[in-house]
C-alpha cells in the first residue's frame, strides 16, 4: 500500500493528502465501490482507478528485472461497466520480436475493495509475483536464445 501511495505522489498524479484519501476511499471498505458507481463518467473513472492500482505494481515488478534498453512494458485496460474489466500487461522486447503477455487479470472494478490493508497487500503481492515471474522467464528465454546464436565469422584476407 505504501508503494502505491508513493507512486501516486511521486508521479505527480496527486498530493500526499489526496492520495491517501483516494486510496482509502476506493480500496478499503465495503463493496461495491460507491465512488465508481456515482461517477458522471464511470468508464473514465474505472480506467483511471485500474491504472492507479495496477500501474505501481507493474512498475515495481519491472524494476526487479533488468530490461533491455529497447524493451517496453505496457498496460492495457478493457473496461466493462456491467461485468469484469480486463487488465493486460504486455512486454514489448523491441527489434520486431514477438510481444509477450505478462498478465491478464479480470477485475470487477466496483468490487475491487478490501477489508483491510493486509488483504490489499496480499492481493497486490500476488500480482507483483505473477508479473515478476513472467519477466524472469522471458529474461531467461532471451538469454538462452542469444547464447545459442553464433556470432558472425569474420574472414581475414
Amino acid at each position: 500500500m505504501s508503494y502505491l501511495l508513493d507512486s501516486l505522489v511521486n508521479s505527480g498524479a496527486m498530493p500526499t493528502w489526496e492520495a491517501l484519501e483516494y486510496v482509502t476511499a476506493n480500496l478499503l471498505g465495503d463493496s461495491p465501490n460507491r465512488n465508481l458507481h456515482h461517477s458522471k463518467s464511470p468508464y473514465e473513472t474505472i480506467q483511471q482507478f485500474l491504472n492507479r492500482v495496477y500501474g505501481p505494481i507493474v512498475e515495481a515488478a519491472s524494476r526487479t528485472i533488468g530490461l533491455p534498453e529497447q524493451a517496453m512494458i505496457h498496460m492495457f485496460t478493457d473496461i466493462s461497466l456491467m461485468g469484469k474489466s480486463a487488465v493486460l500487461v504486455v512486454y514489448f522486447p523491441g527489434r520486431n520480436k514477438p510481444h509477450q503477455l505478462l498478465l491478464l487479470d479480470s477485475a470487477p472494478a466496483w468490487d475491487l475493495v478490501f477489508n483491510n490493508l493486509q488483504s490489499f497487500n496480499q492481493w497486490a503481492e500476488e500480482r507483483y509475483r505473477w508479473i515478476a515471474e513472467a519477466l524472469q522467464t522471458i529474461s531467461i528465454q532471451q538469454s538462452q536464445q542469444s547464447a545459442s546464436v553464433a556470432p558472425p565469422v569474420l574472414l581475414e584476407v
